[in-house]
């Protein structure tokens, strides 16, 4: 074959071929951001031998926002997920005379690569990072009433969902632990006062996480039942919580209940609304 016929048969391939390509590379992807808003409310267990020995027990409450969404390098097979939450556990000793407060904050951010599959499933598993931070306050003692807690993770995460209907409702099915392999976390010794640490004792304060001394196991089950608009969420919550240091136990065990609302919403140009070949990928199915 002559090099003229070849260069002739390269272009019109690429004439062919490029229109397709770019009509494809320009089609218009929407990502719909998934959004649920709960509370919980259950039973916690603490127990912090730097505040005392004893075993409290008492409510659990708790605000969460999560954020779900297809992630835009590839949003077929990666999602994102961003999960704030605050919770607040108030405890009483066994004899019912003093009362133990535990405050936390958490921010955890990470990814999970996904699989559709057959029959509405679909499942992922991934990363993600932590930063929490709070203390649990006793008033009875004097000196120490305080202990601080804050740490930093890089947590294993997964999930597994079912897409169906019930009684002619949309309904997702979804199952999601949170497990830290790795991190750094604070905390005093056994005894130390924060006031010495604040006149400037800061040796050994930070402390490298690992399952040998900080453990934690969230566990999250939901029901996502579409109303229309937006869908009722209901589920259970539980974490499993403990960690050993400079002879300083803790543990922390919460069960709940939880309620909220959930639903997907985009982002579009007024002016421009959404094209009709335009893809929708969701996070959630």
């Amino acid at each position: 074959m002559s090099k003229r016929r070849i260069l002739t048969v390269l272009l019109t391939a690429s004439a062919v071929w490029l229109p397709a390509a770019l009509r494809a590379d320009d089609g218009e992807t929407v990502r719909p951001v998934f959004s649920a808003y709960t509370l919980e409310a259950g039973s916690a267990h603490i127990a912090d031998t730097y505040l005392t020995p004893l075993k409290y027990n008492g409510q659990h409450f708790g605000i969460d926002y999560q954020r779900w969404q297809a992630m835009k390098f590839d949003p077929q097979r990666w999602v994102m997920q961003l999960d704030t939450r605050l919770t607040l556990n108030h405890t009483v000793n066994p004899a019912g005379n003093a009362t133990m407060w535990d405050a936390m904050l958490e921010f955890r951010w990470g990814m999970m690569r996904r699989w559709r599959l057959p029959q509405g499933f679909s499942a992922g598993i991934g990363g993600s990072a932590s930063i929490n931070g709070g203390a649990l306050y006793l008033g009875r003692n004097g000196n120490n009433p305080v202990s601080a807690k804050a740490a930093f993770t890089v947590n294993a995460t997964g999930y597994a969902a079912w897409n169906g209907t019930v009684l002619g409702r949309p309904l997702t099915l979804r199952y999601q632990p949170v497990l830290p392999v790795a991190g750094v976390f604070f905390s005093p010794d056994y005894g130390e006062l924060y006031y010495e640490i604040y006149l400037g004792n800061h040796s050994g304060l930070a402390h490298f996480a690992w399952w040998g001394n900080y453990f934690m196991l969230d566990n999250h089950l939901t029901a996502d039942l579409s109303l229309g608009a937006t869908s009722l969420r209901l589920g259970y919550s539980g974490r499993i919580f403990s960690s050993k240091v400079n002879d300083i136990v803790t543990h922390v065990f919460t069960h709940a209940f939880v309620v909220g609302i959930s639903g997907e919403w985009m982002s579009l140009n007024p002016r421009k609304g959404i094209s009709a070949d335009a893809r929708i990928i969701s996070a959630t199915y």
